[in-house]
């Protein structure tokens, strides 16, 4: 069975907060209407928001980076992502003082394409199918270099375990932690940590509707893809498949599998903005979707959302709430 020890997260917390920032979780305030609805389940959200690169990705890009063996980033560094997971390794690699570039789904938003661009980093565009196969198969002929993967990695996901550590410092008897799954390198690393040091919690996945992989996975009982992909705006979450290699982790850790409709997802953006005075995209809006939709924990719980990234555009973003009710 593949494991990621605490040992290695403990490490991890170690040595990367000379780049990763510590984030605030914050009690969300809740309408009296969706106070009764969620029956006394008490929501906060873990601000991963505020990382340099706007993204928790940051944690596991430069986990990996610093432990690379000596020499391998001598031919630079190259990854293959949506923009977050690019945004880190890129920064990454500039801390490293090496070249970075970055295969990126065609599906890809402009805001992150601009960001990946700021920081230093070469953009090779192809289309999602060319991508997800550099994926899986962790080789593309366009680049060279040392590959980070973008979340199967032992390394990176011990880096995204430090958030859980610092969950369980500021919100030490939280019943529930609800992230959004894309490669799952979140969720493993979150879990791996609070497993050891408080059981109890319950571990959860959230996925949008039109990519919820997971969840058919669960329904299988292994890895296996999801047939009626779409890509839609949120684009952090949600991958095509379960990689094989992922799923012993995800398995064991990660209790259940919320899917969240695009527009609760929406809904879930506006209700951050006007509660919490915070931007969310789409991924970290699923998670919180799934927080509100009474189907985690039990009445009373402290439920913890990640909100794993604010990197969206404004205009679309204002475009997605300004349609939604209020809540």
């Amino acid at each position: 069975m593949r494991t990621v020890p605490l040992s290695a997260i403990r490490d991890a917390a170690s040595g990367i907060y000379d780049v990763v920032r510590r984030t605030p979780t914050v009690p969300l305030a809740l309408t009296p209407a969706l106070e009764d609805r969620l029956e006394g389940r008490r929501i906060f959200l873990k601000l991963e928001l505020l990382q340099p690169i706007g993204s928790f990705k940051i944690r596991g890009a430069w986990n990996a980076v610093r432990l690379a063996p000596p020499g391998a980033l001598a031919g630079g560094i190259w990854t293959v992502s949506a923009g977050n997971a690019a945004q880190g390794v890129a920064l990454a690699a500039r801390r490293a003082g090496v070249p970075c570039t970055v295969l990126v789904f065609d599906t890809a938003p402009q805001t992150k394409l601009d960001a990946i661009t700021r920081l230093g980093a070469t953009i090779v565009k192809a289309p999602y199918d060319e991508c997800w196969r550099a994926v899986e198969s962790r080789q593309s002929d366009r680049v060279r270099g040392f590959f980070v993967h973008p979340f199967d990695d032992d390394q990176f996901i011990a880096g995204n375990g430090t958030i859980g550590l610092e969950i369980l410092e500021e919100v030490p008897e939280v019943d529930a932690i609800v992230a959004s799954l894309g490669g799952g390198g979140l969720l493993a690393g979150i879990a791996s940590a609070v497993r050891e040091l408080r059981p109890a919690t319950r571990i959860v996945a959230a996925e949008p509707e039109t990519a919820s992989p997971f969840a058919a996975s669960l329904d299988v009982g292994h890895a296996t893809r999801f047939e009626g992909w779409t890509a839609s705006f949120v684009d952090g979450a949600g991958g095509r498949s379960v990689l094989p290699s992922m799923w012993p982790l995800l398995s064991t850790l990660v209790h259940q599998s919320v899917v969240v409709s695009l527009a609760d997802t929406a809904s879930a953006m506006k209700l951050a903005a006007e509660h919490c005075h915070v931007i969310t995209e789409g991924a970290a809006a699923c998670a919180l979707g799934a927080a509100l939709s009474g189907q985690v924990g039990r009445p009373g719980d402290r439920i913890v959302v990640i909100a794993s990234g604010g990197n969206i555009d404004l205009s679309r973003f204002a475009q997605l709430v300004g349609a939604c009710p209020s809540r």
